[in-house]
């Protein structure tokens, strides 16, 4: 594990491999463990780094008032850090909107960008009903006492968690921090990337489960149209957290990805 501090908070991150630099990014209420199964595959081609966002795993709390842009500086740092220049970067869910804010501020440090099951923001890829729904849902779970907090959102998977996955997903339900996610949730709820869309000018590859129900394909069809050049896949029969859903063809299709742009 190494460390890098920024924003006033320390950032922990694991690079595994050599080769090209593939970031991950992981999703909200959940830390770089939730891709395992990518690092451990694809360390034989790319130097695979997961983070530990900020207010997450083993990376410090979050100082009152960081924004979305603390969030994508953090991930630049992290980037730096390993100085191998420019990265593959990867984005699921939340982490998708943060990777989109890294591209905002720091394009020089994205090689391509991999988007996936994500939004760009919620305000900016959903309904407004569904926004509010959304909040709501949020708030009343946020409400409830410690020992009955739940950071399991709906719908993450389309057959339910895979059973090889289960002690990996419990443990990191243990160490989710309710302050960090009631943040994460509420900057994805205000965010509203869809301005930069169109100027994004890297290889993109949209990667999408087909039965995502927390980011539906019409999410990503709505990237395919905006981002130009964009290169939509889609995975059958699986869900929001397709990277554990369906591992070797996630893993197969971010290779195939990556490998082509070098």
């Amino acid at each position: 594990m190494a460390v890098v501090r920024s924003g006033g908070v320390d950032v922990a991150y694991t690079r595994t491999g050599r080769g090209p630099v593939l970031l991950l990014a992981h999703g909200a209420g959940s830390d770089g463990r939730m891709w395992q199964p990518q690092v451990e595959a694809l360390a034989d081609e790319f130097t695979v780094v997961a983070w530990d966002e900020p207010g997450a795993g083993r990376s410090g709390a979050l100082p009152a008032g960081f924004g979305l842009e603390d969030f994508a500086r953090a991930l630049a740092a992290v980037i730096e850090d390993v100085g191998l220049g420019p990265a593959h970067v990867a984005g699921l869910s939340w982490g998708g909107t943060v990777v989109l804010e890294l591209y905002r501020w720091r394009p020089d440090l994205v090689r391509s960008l991999l988007m996936v099951d994500t939004y760009a923001g919620w305000k900016g890829s959903l309904p407004p009903e569904e926004v509010e729904a959304r909040v709501e849902g949020a708030r009343r779970m946020f409400a409830a006492p410690r020992e009955e907090f739940d950071p399991t959102l709906p719908g993450l998977f389309a057959a339910g968690p895979p059973e090889r996955f289960t002690a990996m997903l419990d443990a990191m339900n243990r160490d989710v921090r309710p302050e960090s996610m009631a943040a994460q949730l509420s900057l994805m709820a205000e965010a509203d990337e869809t301005d930069l869309l169109h100027r994004i000018s890297v290889p993109t590859l949209l990667l999408w489960g087909e039965e995502d129900a927390r980011s539906p394909l019409d999410v990503a069809y709505a990237f395919q149209d905006a981002i130009p050049h964009a290169e939509l896949v889609v995975i059958p029969a699986v869900g929001h957290m397709s990277n554990l859903e369906a591992p070797e063809a996630f893993t197969g299709a971010v290779r195939a990805f990556c490998r082509a742009q070098d």
